[in-house]
């Protein structure tokens, strides 16, 4: 190579190497004045220094980078440890820098290139040594089931007891919600043979424009999110657009499918279009009807349909020919601020729901209040409204529910044989500032309520975070299962799972904790709240129970693509108000929330094996950002526009800002995701786990990352080298009787079989969008089936579509397995 072009290269390794000095030298000065790590500014002004000298020294400059390597390699392992992911972050740039060093043609003043490089090649050796050995560096809990928990010989499910094993006859398969298949034909063993038996699609996709992102959906987050519901030989689902679809379920071929044609209207407004399932009932045979087994679906444009389970059609005596308005008692309702998402719980001739309120865009938004209705005729029988005296009433034509109460916009869930549905709440709107909320709002806020079906009186109530301002809310209804007792009885229970990770084992007939599963209120931050709001100084915390809540964060924890954004980060913390989980809401100052009201734990739950006494959770991380900030200047410059007295354009739609403007207070909040400018999270893997708990030892069984980076590639380009960080996942897993897990939920796109018993993965097949839903099982003509549908979600960006994909093992496995 001629001697022009070694300068040409010397010049340019140069430049770079001094623009990521100048960087790191300003950026870390920044840091260290901030009270964060001294590392970056003496790693920019020593790379500022190498860079000068190669251009009048370069053995020197050679040897100082050697050295800068070596220091950043022991520096890297003393914040990280054999971390593999926090130890790429500090250490792939300056690799690369020296890896590129190398090369024969960069800083030559001899002859030799042994000479002039000879302390290099140790100090890449090194580093890459280093990397190379936390390659090997396990992030999982190992174990496994005991032998005879595995026999499944154990108290059965009895929110089974009419149920045939079949069926997948509610949500969670039963009222009671542990989603427990008691199947045994496809197993561990045989797992391998599971092949898939048929695809169908619903036809319902998003609404783009012709080549183009735009459209009717444009805005929407999309979501596929069903889990279906199979009776007899036929499955019922609904979908994003609110059809809802009947399919055989040996072959998948549709029966019949109804579109009840949502208004534009609401659809145009709505922030989700997503349906998370559909509820059957039999209405009891003393009750004159021509309409005797129903489905019940949300739709879109806040109306509950029933239909003909047999037929597909209205039935016409539910309601308005099948149809009840869902905006009767709310006043006026602005598009968008009211709809439902989640299946209905149906049961004692009582169809009872809630419904979403359209979060952080004022604070006297529609009532939250849980209404029941005649599951026959579709009247009303009572709501349950935390701020009304009496809280329990039937209102009349006229009435209006009190506005802005906590909402319950999950899956319910419900013991028959008790007589009482248990519903998840939220908080009264706005989600972080509560100064305005009333003792009533702050009593049933981010609570489980029992309330009987029948009456709607309150039975209990068991609150998992107090005066919540960060959207703690509970996003799903509690799982019931059978506890032993200190005398070996069996305590009837429940486990209500949170955002926060927590897991509380409540006596479902008092709402009080089981003996031997104490819940501590243990002191949490209050300094740097708003002057006009209130903060909680305690938090209630399952102490027995094993909790997948994160660890606090600390400045070491700060990740990113390289170094550079890295340091980034380090400065957004430094720069932010954080004293661990539950710091208050600031007011002009950026707050850490972490772990976030997108889960640990979302609307997903958990899975319980009710014979096996095993729960398993999949959990997601993600820390978000808060600021407050007083809404008046922005008022006045216009930027945020005044209320327009009807809601129905929100401020925070379409606003540049990203703003929520929680109109009836002082304040406005921004919150976003916690990403660099890259748009990298600011906290490192792993992000996503699967794990089992044992609800009788009360200890972690297993725990293993879940997912990888496969399909979150740069721009959404879906395509990324698959490294195992575990990844954020939307949908819950299920059980079954053989031992094997299921779930899809991972941004990987893709259906995993787990084992029980160690939680290895055994089996898994690649997904034609999302599997951002639930999966089911059932059986017919003999043959055991897991099915799940894969249409993709909007907000963790995965693929969409309208996939619905049933498995079942091959022939010649499935005769040999029987039932």
């Amino acid at each position: 190579m001629r001697a022009g072009q070694h300068r040409l290269f010397s010049t340019i390794t140069s430049v770079l190497l001094a623009v990521a000095g100048l960087f790191l030298f300003f950026g870390g000065a920044w840091l260290m004045l901030l009270g964060g790590s001294w590392f970056y500014a003496l790693a920019g002004a020593l790379m500022l220094v190498v860079a000068f000298c190669g251009f009048k020294a370069p053995k020197l400059a050679i040897r100082l980078y050697a050295a800068f390597l070596v220091a950043t390699t022991i520096w890297g392992l003393a914040e990280s440890g054999f971390n593999i992911w926090n130890l790429e972050v500090r250490l792939l740039l300056p690799v690369g820098f020296g890896i590129w060093m190398l090369l024969p043609w960069v800083w030559r003043s001899t002859n030799s290139w042994l000479a002039d490089k000879s302390v290099l090649p140790g100090a890449v050796g090194a580093a890459c040594l280093v990397l190379f050995v936390s390659c090997f560096t396990s992030y999982s809990i190992n174990g496994t089931v005991p032998d005879d928990r595995m026999a499944a010989e154990g108290q059965s499910d009895p929110a089974a007891k009419d149920v045939a094993d079949a069926d997948w006859q509610a949500y969670g398969r039963t009222v009671g919600g542990d989603r427990y298949s008691p199947l045994g034909q496809i197993s561990r063993a045989n797992i391998s043979h599971l092949k898939r038996a048929w695809v169908t699609r619903t036809g319902d996709v998003q609404q783009a424009g012709e080549g183009t992102v735009a459209g009717p959906d444009q805005g929407h987050e999309f979501n596929l999110e069903v889990t279906p519901l199979k009776v007899g030989n036929t499955l019922y689902m609904c979908t994003p657009h609110s059809w809802v679809v009947a399919l055989d379920a040996a072959t998948g071929k549709v029966k019949w499918k109804f579109d009840p044609h949502p208004a534009m209207a609401d659809l145009d407004k709505n922030v989700y279009l997503a349906c998370r399932g559909v509820s059957y009932y039999r209405i009891p045979d003393e009750i004159q009807t021509s309409c005797r087994t129903r489905i019940y679906s949300p739709v879109a444009d806040v109306r509950m349909v029933a239909l003909d389970a047999e037929t597909g059609k209205p039935c016409d005596d539910f309601g308005d020919h099948g149809f009840i308005s869902m905006r009767s008692y709310l006043g006026h309702v602005p598009h968008g601020f009211h709809f439902i998402t989640s299946p209905p719980l149906v049961a004692k001739n009582r169809l009872i729901t809630g419904g979403w309120v359209f979060d952080n865009q004022a604070n006297f938004e529609p009532s939250g209040a849980i209404r029941a209705f005649d599951a026959t005729t579709g009247e009303i029988a009572w709501a349950w409204d935390a701020g009304h005296s009496p809280e329990t009433w039937k209102p009349g034509p006229g009435d209006m529910l009190t506005r802005d109460t906590p909402n319950a916009w999950g899956v319910y869930t419900a013991d028959l044989d008790l007589g009482m549905v248990y519903i998840p709440t939220g908080n009264a709107p706005p989600d972080n500032w509560g100064g305005s909320r009333r003792p009533f709002d702050d009593a049933t806020s981010s609570a489980t309520v029992a309330l009987d079906i029948v009456t709607g009186e309150r039975r209990w109530t068991y609150q998992t975070v107090h005066h919540d301002l960060w959207d703690m809310d509970l996003p799903s209804g509690p799982s019931m299962v059978e506890l032993p007792g200190a005398g070996g009885e069996m305590i009837p229970a429940l486990v209500q799972s949170t955002k926060r990770g927590e897991f509380f084992v409540l006596d479902r007939r008092t709402g009080l904790p089981i003996p031997g599963y104490a819940v501590e209120e243990r002191r949490v931050p209050t300094a740097g709240a708003a002057s006009d709001d209130r903060v909680s100084p305690t938090q209630p915390y399952p102490a027995a129970m094993p909790s997948l809540t994160p660890p606090d964060l600390k400045e070491k924890d700060m990740w990113g693509a390289t170094l550079l954004d890295q340091m980034i980060c380090r400065i957004q913390y430094r720069q932010s108000a954080y004293e661990g989980q539950f710091t208050p809401p600031h007011v002009g100052q950026t707050t850490i929330v972490y772990p976030a009201f997108y889960g640990v734990v979302d609307w997903q739950g958990v899975t319980i094996d009710p014979e096996r006494k095993i729960m398993l959770a999949n959990a997601s991380y993600l820390p978000f950002r808060i600021r407050l900030e007083k809404r008046q200047g922005l008022e006045k410059t216009g930027i945020l526009p005044k209320w327009n007295g009807t809601g129905d354009e929100p401020a925070a739609k379409g606003n540049a800002l990203a703003v929520s403007p929680d109109y009836g207070t002082p304040y406005i909040a921004y919150t976003s995701p916690w990403l660099n400018p890259l748009q990298i999270p600011c906290k490192g893997p792993v992000w996503g786990t699967l794990t089992a708990i044992d609800l009788v030892t009360k200890k972690i069984v297993w725990q293993h990352p879940v997912g990888t980076t496969r399909d979150t590639g740069p721009f959404r380009t879906h395509n990324n080298l698959p490294l195992p960080t575990g990844m954020y996942n939307i949908g819950g897993s299920i059980v079954t009787k053989g031992g094997v897990v299921f779930m899809g939920a991972t941004a990987d796109d893709y259906l995993r079989a787990f084992d029980l018993a160690t939680g290895k993965t055994l089996w898994q097949d690649r997904l034609p969008a999302g599997g951002q839903a639930t999966p089911m099982s059932y059986e017919v003509g003999g043959k055991q089936y897991v099915l799940i549908a894969a249409g993709g979600h909007g907000g963790l960006g995965t693929r969409s579509g309208d996939y619905i994909i049933a498995y079942t093992l091959d022939g010649e496995q499935g005769a040999a397995s029987g039932q």
